[in-house]
């Protein structure tokens, strides 16, 4: 048997009040919002679909995945609030679920009844079909949907319709329900009508945890990770020269959909923007998920005694970044390079994973040295002998190598003509050193560049 999940999505601020639900129609502004949901619950199972104004999931072959039906539930009914739904009902068939959710909490005396028990004390607006004929089914002395069930079926088919037993029958289960599922989409684009005007923008999070746990909801059923999004927001009104509306792009090392991270990330980097202007609609757009690679061990953080798991040092990274300054925190990255002091360079943290690139292959044969010198240093020479501390004895070279000849940004190290060789004596230990490559006739000059441990 099915097991369904009917969530109620959230009014518009600026929507009509109550009795849309009644009437089956959904205004498009809170439609956007009942779409959002429905991606989001995409992550439970693929066998989602919109009616009236709610989401419904049929979660009976995901149950196992989960845990089963208990753990599903709280887990669904945990991160509900979170998205504005006002209201959450389980039920075998989808029609059930969404007239027990709108009928609200059951009275005591339900509370612990079967499904057609609660059913049957629904109030008739519960189901849309029975909504429509709401006077003609008062005037029949008719206040619940078990009382309209009790009616003689053909004189009910002759004035309210085949429809209202058709939805009568499939809501308890009598009658098979087709619905149209709803697809995933490729991108990601949701927006939120603010309740009231926010000039402060740390105070966003309150509507932008809602599109995170959105967006994360629909990387999840794309088994996809996020590594850049940005947060959109329009002002109610703006001053003279000054924009309507503002964006914050959000970057990040690896791909992630923890929404957890997302928020205290995003929270780090609104702590540093002043609004021109109050805002009343917020907006998150993610175009661009990436395959979810498996994520690596967090960094333990100890609480008392206990030991529990924290960030990981990715996230740690990107946090710092935010709340630092992505220049201030940074990382070195490998370049495909053969001069030794430009085999990396250090680039901020938060995107060092994407500005890595190939690795030059070391040389075969010739060993590296621990530690470089800031900068080369040149050495004194005795008979064309490299002297530190005493003459040094050249035990293994030489490693040519030439490169540099295309640097032409400034600050970058420049062409390098230079032999290398691993030089010796007792006092100095193992050193690195190199002689310029210079024009026949000119005098060559020696460096020390590397020591080794």
């Amino acid at each position: 048997m099915p097991y369904w999940l009917a969530l109620i999505a959230p009014p518009c601020p600026s929507s009509p009040e109550p009795g849309r639900a009644a009437a089956g129609a959904v205004p498009a502004h809170d439609l956007a919002q009942q779409q959002a949901i429905g991606c989001w619950a995409l992550q439970y199972t693929p066998r989602v679909t919109l009616l009236d104004e709610a989401v419904l999931m049929d979660v009976q072959a995901s149950l196992r995945l989960f845990g089963g039906a208990r753990a599903l539930c709280r887990r669904v009914a945990q991160e509900a609030p979170v998205l504005g739904c006002v209201a959450l009902a389980r039920a075998p068939t989808a029609r059930a679920a969404l007239a027990l959710a709108r009928s609200g909490s059951p009275a005591p005396a339900l509370a612990r009844a079967g499904w057609r028990a609660r059913l049957d004390a629904a109030p008739l607006a519960a189901l849309t079909a029975a909504a429509e004929h709401l006077p003609l089914l008062e005037r029949l002395g008719c206040r619940t949907l078990g009382e309209v069930r009790a009616l003689p079926r053909a004189g009910l088919a002759r004035r309210c319709g085949a429809a209202l037993l058709e939805a009568l029958d499939q809501a308890y289960g009598e009658r098979p329900e087709s619905f149209e599922w709803l697809c995933c989409p490729e991108t990601f684009e949701a927006w939120l009508e603010l309740p009231g005007r926010v000039e402060s923008a740390p105070a966003l999070m309150f509507g932008a945890r809602r599109l995170l746990l959105q967006m994360c909801g629909w990387l999840a059923a794309r088994h996809a990770g996020v590594r850049r999004f940005v947060l959109c927001w329009r002002h109610d009104f703006h001053r003279n020269g000054v924009d309507d509306a503002g964006e914050l792009e959000v970057r990040l090392g690896e791909p992630t959909r923890e929404p957890e991270h997302l928020a205290r990330l995003l929270g780090e980097l609104l702590a540093h923007v002043t609004l021109p202007g109050p805002v009343g609609e917020l907006g998150l757009r993610a175009d661009a998920p990436e395959p979810l690679q498996p994520a690596g061990p967090a960094l333990p953080l100890t609480a008392g005694r206990q030991v529990r798991e924290g960030e990981t040092l990715a996230q740690l990274l990107e946090r710092l970044s935010a709340r630092l300054g992505a220049e201030r925190v940074r990382r070195p990255v490998l370049c495909s390079d053969h001069r030794p002091e430009a085999m990396q360079r250090w680039v901020p943290a938060a995107v060092a994973g994407a500005a890595a690139g190939s690795v030059a292959a070391l040389p075969a044969g010739l060993p590296q040295p621990g530690w470089l010198l800031p900068q080369p240093q040149p050495l004194a020479t005795r008979q064309n002998r490299p002297q530190h501390h005493g003459p040094l004895q050249l035990l293994a070279g030489p490693h040519r190598v030439e490169a540099g000849w295309w640097a032409v940004t400034p600050g970058e190290p420049g062409r390098a003509g230079r032999d290398y060789f691993v030089a010796w004596n007792e006092r100095a230990g193992l050193l690195w050193i190199y002689r310029e490559r210079v024009p026949a006739g000119t005098a060559a000059g020696w460096f020390l560049h590397g020591v080794f441990g």
